[in-house]
Formats: C-alpha cells, structure tokens, sequence
C-alpha cells in the first residue's frame, strides 16, 4: 500500500510543471479573454475578447519589462496556473485565435473555467505532498485526478461545467488538509484575530498555524512575522510587507499573492515560490 502511495504521489508531482504559467507556449489568452477596467491596476479599461494595447502579433507583450512603471499592475499580479497552455496547445491543439477565428469566442469562454481547474490542483497538488496529511493522500489524489479529468474535456463539454459545485465539492477536502497542517505549527500564543486585517500592525507576531483563509490583509504590516503553516487560501495580500517574514512550510500561497506584496530579501518564502523581481525595485 505505501508503495502504491508513493507511486500516485510521484505521478502528480510530475505533473507540477503543468500548473505553472507557460506563456510562450499560449496564445495571450489573459491579455485578450480577460476584461479590465482603468484602475490603479491598468491604465485603460479593455473589453473582454478585445487584445490588449500592449499585445505583438508574436502574441508577446511590448511593455512585460515595464508593466508596474506603465501602470499594469495588475498584470504582474495575474496567474493562470498553466491553464493558458493548456487551452492552447492542448484544448486546441496549437490553432491560435488569429489564425483561426472561428475558435476566438469559445476559447475565451474556456480559459476562464481551466483557470480555475487549474486553481483546484494547485492546491490539491500542494496539499497531497504534505506530509501531515498523509492519513488522506489517497482522497486527495483521487480529487485530483477527477479535477484533470474535466480539463481534457473538449470545448463544449467544458463549457457546461459546474466550476462552483467542483469547489463545493473540493473544499471539505482542503479545508481538512489545512486542520491537519496548521495543528502542527499552531502558537499557544495565537492573537485573535479578524477577517479584515487592512493596514493590520502584525509586526513581528507568532501567527504560526494560523488560518488567513479568505482574510483581507491589504496594507497589512507582517514584517518579521512567524508565517510558517499559515493557510494563505484566497487572502487578499496586495501591498503587504512581507519584509523578512517567514514564510517557508506556509499553505496554500500563491505566486500572484507573493507578486501582489511587498518584501524583501530577508523574506523567507515556500521553495516554489520567486521572489518578484519589483520588491528589490520598491526598495
């Protein structure tokens, strides 16, 4: 049994690289799918099937080394979780939306919903390779493999699915992964805390093993911070320092949350996340 166990684990975590963002291998599907409106985010408002200003006819952007200083903020903050690739070059088999027009408007409409299958085994991938949750690697591996068996559907049966009834469905499942990781970190010192955190001075608290799940920790000060086994799920983290907060053994964080903060090199952060290339810049 533990063999078999160990074997479903290898085969998804071979399979990680697919839920990271492939952009040479996508048709810019998040610079036209996408709508936008002209915020402290973007510069102009865009409509959704419309191609960005910004968008080459190599499908490349002509400001990607810019986009903070020309304000599309929000650009960098975007992740697809390799669901562009996905629709591209799988869904539809490298026949791009220029080239083939008919396509243009389904394919737009299927991004949306890969993107957020691809959300599910991010976490559903993360949360098999824990350790503490080894009592329930064999649900989570099954979830997961259900979850990918939607992404290889084609266009019309996609579009038909129930993305919310999937998470309803996921959701038991991770939050029980996260009870199992947190109870191993948790402070007997834990501040109680609000779900409305904007501004928040946490400066140098122990909120190891704490749950974030859906906070909102705009602005918040996490400075030097004991971050280790938090569950980060759908927190709100734009402009928060992270300047040398503790990030490493965290839950469920992501990229674009990671790139929505502000930090430093002293930020110690889960081994597959980046540090963004503008914290060194905000300096």
């Amino acid at each position: 049994m533990e063999i078999r166990r160990l074997q479903k684990l290898n085969a998804i975590n071979l399979k990680k690289q697919n839920l990271l963002a492939d952009c040479e291998n996508c048709f810019a599907l998040c610079c036209v799918a996408l709508p936008y409106a002209k915020s402290s985010d973007f510069a102009f408002n865009k409509d959704s099937g419309k191609p960005c200003d910004n968008l080459q006819d190599n499908f490349l952007c002509s400001i990607h080394q810019e986009l903070r200083e020309k304000g599309f903020k929000g650009c960098t903050v975007y992740e697809c979780f390799g669901a562009g690739q996905k629709v591209a070059q799988h869904i539809y088999n490298g026949k791009s939306w220029r080239d083939f027009p008919e396509t243009a408007e389904n394919m737009f409409l299927v991004f949306p919903i890969i993107r957020q299958l691809h959300e599910i085994l991010y976490y559903l991938h993360e949360a098999a390779q824990r350790s503490e949750t080894k009592r329930i690697h064999e649900q989570l591996i099954n979830a997961y493999n259900i979850i990918e068996s939607f992404t290889i559907l084609t266009p019309e049966e996609i579009l038909k699915l129930n993305v919310n009834k999937q998470r309803e469905v996921i959701n038991p499942l991770l939050i029980q992964s996260s009870k199992m990781i947190r109870e191993t970190y948790k402070s007997k010192h834990m501040p109680r805390l609000k779900r409305e955190l904007f501004g928040a001075d946490l400066r140098n608290k122990k909120l190891s093993g704490a749950s974030f799940r859906g906070f909102l920790l705009i602005a918040a000060d996490l400075c030097n911070a004991d971050l280790r086994g938090v569950d980060f799920i759908g927190a709100d983290l734009r402009d928060a320092n992270l300047s040398g907060a503790i990030l490493e053994e965290s839950i469920f964080l992501t990229q674009a949350q990671i790139n929505a903060a502000r930090g430093d090199e002293a930020t110690k952060l889960p081994a597959h996340l980046q540090m963004p290339n503008h914290w060194s810049k905000d300096r």
